[in-house]
């Protein structure tokens, strides 16, 4: 019954239904689980002799009188009159002449709305409420008065009181809310049946039975996300591995910097991993410059050391081409094979590349998705390294670790994540977290201003010009948008080379051709091309230390980490670097999170704000790990219960019963029996 479909509801017909489908919901299930948004305490009523005026106020009263509707050209007004022991109450309807034919005389009613006092042609004050909602009283059974009445995520023409209704049969119907946890789980966690927290949840009969529900339901969520990780990830983590033990000491001090004492310890913990028979699987967590890369280095040249190939994926061509160049100038002196491997490479370019990967001749890959391609075989793969994992699936890293016969896995990311999401994406993993930049980063002035301060900042870009620095100009836009209010970057090229005659300037977008992309940079890299107008496809992997000015239009537009990572594009190198944000936003949330860019520069404090303003389902892209979007659990506020769920999590893993196997199924939107889910 409870996967029937809606239509089976009596209230729902063909129009209704089209309207239920636009939430999501499709099945009896999906009602009952459409949870609610916010709640009312509509439990007090008052006697009318007690109403608050100007406030909202929920009362019980009699009908004393049919409702008449009086017009006035083609306005109308209804009026009924409403009657306790305390007194008397007028309800008001504007322009819904059909309410006249609603309510029958001596019936008992509830109604919820804003009082007011009006004064009367003979002065005489009486009290009205206007387009109050309202419900047929009947004790034990009303929904939208007389209890904590939920409020729910809604769409055109369907209303709040119809939602009660609807979810109020589709409980009565759904007897079979089956129960999926063991019963020592319920009570070791102290938890309430699936059942009662279901229907509680949406009519809790006191703020504890909420609290009650609320908690089984962000637990049962949180465990089915942590079990259905642990099935995929303990794949990788069961599998026996290749022993490295080579020592990196003559690779270390071939470097043009030494290490910080935080680059070290990961190191340490890296190569003490790789030691083992088991597979390494580490994740290496540093903000934006914190020098991750020298450590996938070193790590890499212990692998390739030992006889092994190394290789790192890349999220974009860009950061790839990056990365083949810093790799290939680190191993130069060490006569250590690096080949580049990306789509857009030449048919001939991708065999002669597959021949040396094949063959073992090649040691070091860097390469985007393409490295997981079908065609391409290693030779003897010992290391895979994932940069900007937050960007990658898990499956994606499982594939390529299936290309090298078990090879160690390093995954990194220069994007701050919260220790509480952490858990979620990376649960299986032990972490190392850079927190300490090298010697010699400049700190990062940011400023917020708008759009009206935009003449000021092209004279203090020209005045770091004259100085022989460059400067970025990020835009959201690649072309003029309807929105005129959004800056694009080929029309901005064109404002710029106005406000800067004779600078030399070029833009960078993702429509153009690889080698465009990689002409424009290395023109950049070599101060050639002094301002560079571009989208976010130098977010990350980008590094010109001569570049000071990171100017960011309508950034409003962009999440935390984006900002923040766009921000790491400068301080690179010896001079005093400055951010710029321009946005003319009147949004709270977007100004909140503007003001926390010019007060901290701290990415993992940004990311908690981060989370906090926008929800684990959109927090960095991590909807492409597959994560389910959350009805009710919150990352931010459910760190406790996310705690116990993984603990619990850990004791059931591998003795799943089906029931649960069944409900972390249609929590991913997989079959169990046949695969798990595409994380």
């Amino acid at each position: 019954m409870i996967d029937n479909s809606i239509n089976e509801l009596k209230q729902v017909g063909t129009a209704r239904a089209a309207k239920l489908n636009k939430l999501n919901i499709h099945t009896i299930r999906d009602l009952i689980e459409h949870f609610p948004r916010d709640y009312r305490d509509r439990s007090q009523i008052y006697k009318i002799g007690d109403l608050t005026p100007g406030a909202v106020n929920t009362v019980r009263a009699v009908i004393t009188t049919s409702a008449q509707a009086v017009f006035s050209g083609s306005r109308s007004v209804v009026r009924l009159r409403i009657q306790d022991d305390s007194g008397v109450l007028f309800i008001v309807w504007f322009n819904q002449p059909y309410m006249t034919h609603v309510f029958k005389n001596r019936d008992e009613y509830i109604f919820t709305g804003t009082v007011k006092e009006i004064k009367t042609n003979s002065e005489k004050i009486t009290l009205e409420m206007q387009a109050p909602e309202y419900e047929k009283w009947n004790e034990g059974e009303t929904l939208s008065g007389g209890r904590i009445v939920p409020i729910y995520p809604t769409t055109s023409k369907l209303g709040q009181k119809t939602l009660r209704t609807l979810i109020h049969s589709a409980l009565q119907m759904a007897e079979d809310i089956e129960e999926f946890l063991p019963e020592n789980i319920q009570e070791n966690y102290n938890l309430c049946s699936k059942g009662h927290a279901v229907r509680s949840i949406h009519f809790p009969e006191s703020e504890e039975d909420f609290f009650e529900a609320r908690r089984r339901l962000v637990f049962n969520e949180l465990l089915c996300s942590q079990l259905a990780m642990f099935q995929v990830k303990g794949k990788i983590k069961k599998i026996k591995g290749k022993a490295i033990d080579q020592p990196v000491d003559s690779f270390i001090e071939s470097l043009p910097f030494s290490l910080t004492l935080s680059q070290k310890k990961s190191l340490d913990d890296v190569l003490e991993d790789m030691k083992n028979t088991y597979v390494m699987n580490r994740l290496i967590q540093g903000d934006v410059g914190s020098g991750k890369t020298a450590v996938a280095m070193a790590a890499a040249f212990a692998a390739i050391s030992s006889g092994h190939q190394a290789a790192i994926m890349a999220p974009t061509e860009v950061l790839a081409q990056q990365h083949f160049k810093s790799f290939s100038t680190a191993f130069e002196s060490f006569s250590i094979p690096t080949a580049l491997l990306t789509g857009n490479l030449k048919r001939s370019e991708k065999n002669q590349a597959y021949k040396g990967i094949n063959s073992g001749d090649t040691k070091m890959i860097i390469g985007t998705h393409a490295l997981i391609q079908e065609k391409l075989d290693f030779y003897n793969l010992g290391l895979v390294i994932t940069d900007e994992q937050h960007r990658f699936g898990v499956n994606q890293r499982f594939l390529l670790s299936q290309k090298g016969n078990a090879p160690h896995i390093l995954v990194m990311t220069a994007t701050p994540i919260p220790r509480t999401l952490a858990l979620i994406l990376y649960g299986d993993l032990d972490i190392s977290v850079i927190d300490e930049l090298p010697p010699g980063r400049q700190p990062i002035d940011t400023y917020y201003v708008n759009s009206g301060y935009r003449a000021r900042i092209h004279s203090f870009i020209k005045k770091q010009l004259e100085m022989g620095r460059q400067a970025y100009i990020v835009c959201p836009m690649i072309d003029e948008a309807e929105e005129k209010t959004l800056r694009a970057v080929n029309e901005y090229a064109e404002e710029i080379a106005e406000a800067l005659p004779g600078i030399k300037t070029a833009c960078l977008h993702g429509k153009m051709k690889p080698n465009e992309k990689y002409n424009v940079l290395d023109a950049f890299s070599k101060n050639v091309i002094r301002v560079l107008i571009s989208t976010t496809v130098i977010e990350v992997g980008i590094n010109v230390p001569n570049a000071t000015v990171m100017l960011i239009e309508n950034a409003e537009r962009f999440g935390l980490a984006a900002l923040h990572q766009l921000r790491g594009r400068v301080g690179r190198g010896l001079h005093k670097s400055y951010c710029i944000l321009i946005s003319d936003t009147r949004s709270k949330t977007a100004i909140t999170k503007l003001k926390a860019m010019v007060q901290t520069s701290d990415g993992f404090a940004l990311s908690d704000i981060d989370l906090k303003l926008r929800g684990a389902g959109d927090f960095f892209g991590v909807r492409q790990h597959g994560l389910p979007d959350f009805k009710i659990a919150n990352l931010y506020k459910d760190i406790t219960i996310l705690k116990d769920a993984q603990e619990a999590a850990k004791e059931l893993c591998g003795k799943e019963p089906p029931e649960l196997l069944n409900e972390i199924g249609r929590f991913f939107k997989f079959n169990p029996k046949e695969s798990p889910p595409v994380l």
